[in-house]
């Protein structure tokens, strides 16, 4: 069984960083794409960052360059999201989920379509 263990958030003051990490397990398939999103109370979800494993691309939201960076620990399967310059506006719970049936998966804005597994939430909260 897919498991997607979301952890890391939390509430900091407008400026401030958090660390968010996604630890995977159960895959069967050695390829895979780790995505983040966030949805914030009243608003859609939107993507914020893929990485993938078949050729180690990696995708940020446009919204997010400069601020969020996408790493992640082979050894450690985890995802880590570095939220840096955190806004209220980034104020959501944040999502990891995955591609990783069979098959490569590579990361470009169009890599947010359905995904295979979804992990639990972390809430953000960033107060002004």
């Amino acid at each position: 069984e897919v498991q997607l263990q979301a952890s890391g958030g939390g509430l900091v003051q407008a400026g401030g960083s958090l660390r968010l990490s996604c630890v995977a397990s159960g895959f069967r398939s050695d390829t895979r794409a780790i995505f983040w999103f966030r949805q914030a109370p009243g608003k859609d979800r939107e993507g914020i960052s893929c990485i993938s494993s078949s050729d180690g691309s990696t995708y940020l939201a446009d919204f997010v360059k400069g601020r969020f960076t996408v790493t992640s620990d082979s050894a450690e399967n985890a995802v880590y999201l570095q939220m840096n310059s955190l806004e209220p506006g980034d104020t959501a719970v944040y999502y990891c989920a995955a591609k990783g049936i069979s098959g490569n998966y590579f990361c470009n804005p169009h890599s947010f379509g359905k995904m295979h597994y979804w992990g639990q939430g972390t809430q953000v909260t960033v107060s002004s």
